[in-house]
């Protein structure tokens, strides 16, 4: 075979190739992720570049100065018009703009932010060996107890790259209730994933307890990552493709090109069925909704409480965000198939959550329990399939996840010689002592329970509004009834903290710097406006509430 036939062969085989496209990113509209992730690289470089005296300053006035810029640039989209009339799809199918995205997006930036606040805050603990230090270990990787350890804390290490971290899990969290194809939700999955891992265990007191936290989480999010991977493998199979609309598309029997190698399996309702289930479990993982909550007790009372804070309200809004997308975007055609399983898995969250939480005597665990509780509420909403229940749930969200933060850095404040006294036991008669925490404490606990004129009954009344609408009535009826069972024990703490004789040898008040007090206030104000003049902040949640096809 000559060397010209050989030569025709190549350029033959090469012509009908078309110029390969130039992906289409549009920038400004990704612009909240991209500044974050930009952010985070930078906190990487401060790592490795600036001298250890000065990280830490550096570290948290890139964290707020990025999640700040970020969240302007969400109300710059929104007010734009991106929520509603402008709503696309953008970065070539990726990642939706709209509404709900944006409406998230911003609740997750400000929570990352009032987090930013508690991981920096450095007057609660004594100094050690005249050096500030935070809830982080001094060096993460010495084995507790050791030799290296001792010198670490002498030297005054401390452990900067939470930060970082904690941007890091932001930039994921931001994605992944926008993604709109399963790939980039999966991607977006291990980000924030992987950075809570090792958030959990760095915690400076009680290390061990805080790396057993970190362990149970990485080995349980693992398996939940593996499931969505799987279930991901099965709806491609199912549908030819992991786009969301391509998926909704062949569930309605409306898709019009077929891929023959792909004809055989396509529309193989077994693969959907369990696809969707696998997914589905490693959203509700996520949520620590019942069946897959086992990890939250643990990981919440051993991880670091700024670290809990962040991850209980944060994680909770992402997921759920990505949870109601998949199911009113790809899976509406499937209604029936998944509202009985979704009813069964919020009534025994609800349920389980509330019941459980009464034998608690650790008031991270209770606060572990209470967020399972609220997952179940949440659910009610999701299950309402209609717009109300979705705009019920962001607004729920948002909600939520303020008092959460504003809970647990609150508990941060209550110290004794061992570090944070979590035990329930430690917190009798704080009302005497400290009016003002145990005050403070007793509106987010009141939040939790949905008293009137706190966000939590705002929350709670649009979501079972909407499920009763929807036909849920009797989710509703046991909401309600887990509501008081709920009530129950939230209320018992109050009178703990007020009614009692406080102890000689009880806890102090340790009082931060503005850092933790910014959270707290922000906590108690968002919880107390949404409280009594909710109307705005609903309006908002249902101009968002719709999502682009």
């Amino acid at each position: 075979m000559s060397a010209a036939a050989v030569h025709s062969l190549w350029t033959t085989a090469a012509d009908p190739i078309s110029k390969i496209q130039a992906p289409k990113i549009e920038y400004g509209q990704l612009s909240p992720t991209l500044i974050v992730i930009g952010a985070a690289l930078v906190g990487v470089l401060i790592e490795a570049f600036v001298p250890r005296a000065s990280r830490y300053y550096a570290q948290v006035f890139v964290s707020v100065v990025a999640l700040a810029a970020a969240f302007a640039a969400v109300v710059a989209l929104a007010a734009d018009g991106y929520g509603t009339t402008k709503a696309h799809i953008a970065a070539m199918g990726a990642i939706a703009v709209d509404g709900p995205s944006l409406f998230l997006q911003g609740t997750i930036l400000l929570a990352g932010l009032l987090g930013v606040f508690t991981f920096a805050e450095r007057r609660l603990d004594p100094a050690a060996h005249g050096n500030r230090v935070d809830s982080f270990a001094a060096q993460a990787a010495s084995v507790p107890g050791s030799d290296s350890e001792k010198a670490a804390v002498k030297a005054g290490f401390t452990t900067t790259e939470a930060f970082p971290l904690l941007l890091f899990a932001v930039g994921g969290m931001l994605v992944f209730p926008s993604a709109n194809d399963l790939l980039t939700l999966f991607v977006a999955l291990e980000v924030f994933s992987l950075p809570l891992y090792l958030l959990c265990a760095l915690a400076r007191r009680k290390r061990l307890m805080s790396q057993e936290a970190a362990v149970k989480y990485f080995l349980l999010g693992a398996f939940a990552s593996a499931f969505t991977l799987f279930g991901i493998a099965l709806l491609y199979g199912y549908s030819g493709s992991v786009s969301y609309a391509t998926i909704a598309q062949v569930v309605d029997g409306t898709v019009t090109n077929v891929d023959p190698a792909l004809a055989n399996t396509m529309g193989n309702d077994a693969l959907l069925l369990v696809g969707t289930a696998l997914i589905g479990m490693g959203l509700l993982f996520k949520v620590a909704a019942v069946p897959f909550h086992m990890w939250t007790p643990d990981v919440y009372q051993g991880a670091p409480t700024p670290v809990t804070g962040f991850m209980a309200a944060a994680t909770k809004v992402a997921a759920f965000g990505a949870l109601l997308r998949l199911l009113y975007v790809v899976l509406p055609g499937m209604r029936w198939d998944w509202r009985p399983v979704m009813w069964a898995v919020a009534i025994v969250t609800m349920l389980g959550g509330a019941i459980v939480a009464i034998t608690q005597t650790d008031i991270k665990r209770l606060l572990a329990y209470s967020s399972i509780a609220h997952a179940g509420f949440i659910l009610a909403g999701v299950i309402a399939t209609s717009k109300d229940g979705v705009s019920s749930v962001l607004f729920y969200l948002a909600a939520y996840s303020f008092v959460t933060i504003g809970a647990f850095a609150v508990v941060t404040l209550v110290r004794d010689a061992g570090g944070e006294a979590t035990h329930l036991s430690k917190w009798a008669g704080l009302g005497r002592r400290s009016p003002l925490v145990a005050a403070v404490f007793a509106v987010f606990l009141l939040a939790f329970a949905g008293i009137p004129l706190t966000s939590g009954f705002a929350g709670k009344f649009a979501v079972f509004k909407a499920a009763a609408e929807g036909g849920a009535i009797p989710l509703v009826v046991i909401g309600v009834i887990s509501s008081a069972i709920a009530a129950f024990f939230y209320i018992r703490v109050i009178v703990l903290m007020f009614f009692s004789e406080p102890r000689p040898e009880g806890p102090t008040v340790a009082v931060p710097s503005p850092l933790t007090m910014t959270a707290i206030a922000v906590g108690v104000a968002v919880t107390v406006v949404l409280g009594v003049a909710p109307q705005y902040f609903l309006d908002l949640a249902s101009q968002a509430g719709v999502f682009v096809r």
